[in-house]
């Protein structure tokens, strides 16, 4: 497990590097933010976190997977994950900031396009709050 990155992961340098063309200018990694968000937008009052699909457990995934031993340790494992997740998202809310879940998975393949739209949408407006791809337990924002 020790090889396993938590931060400058490919999804989240393709998001990066996306952003950053379309002239959007971010902090990485802030380290008084609840969470360390993965980008921080101050004057936006913003910040993403790229959350990878198996580690933050998205529902209805297909990344979501359970491994076959030590079944108890890996629920305990995620089960934390989730709760730090949530409990960060509320901090940084009380605190003013939006706050944008963006999945792995929405980044593979042919999606970066339509992720980056959805971000840089979200960061142009007011909302409060997206989850990309939407999930069927927290659907976010629904596109027209």
């Amino acid at each position: 497990m020790a090889a396993i990155k938590g931060r400058d992961t490919q999804p989240e340098r393709m998001l990066r590097s996306g952003l950053h063309r379309q002239g959007f200018r971010f902090r990485l990694h802030v380290p008084g933010l609840p969470g360390r968000p993965d980008l921080a937008f101050p004057r936006r009052r913003a910040v993403i976190f790229v959350h990878g699909c198996f580690w933050h457990r998205h529902a209805g995934c297909r990344y979501t997977t359970e491994p076959a031993s030590r079944q108890t340790f890996w629920q305990a494992k995620f089960a934390a994950n989730v709760t730090r997740d949530i409990r960060n998202n509320e901090a940084l809310r009380s605190m003013g900031w939006r706050v944008a879940t963006i999945w792995a998975c929405g980044l593979k393949g042919g999606g970066t396009s339509g992720t980056l739209k959805q971000v840089a949408d979200w960061l142009r407006s007011d909302r409060a709050e997206l989850v990309w791809p939407p999930t069927p337990t927290n659907p976010g924002f629904q596109p027209d």
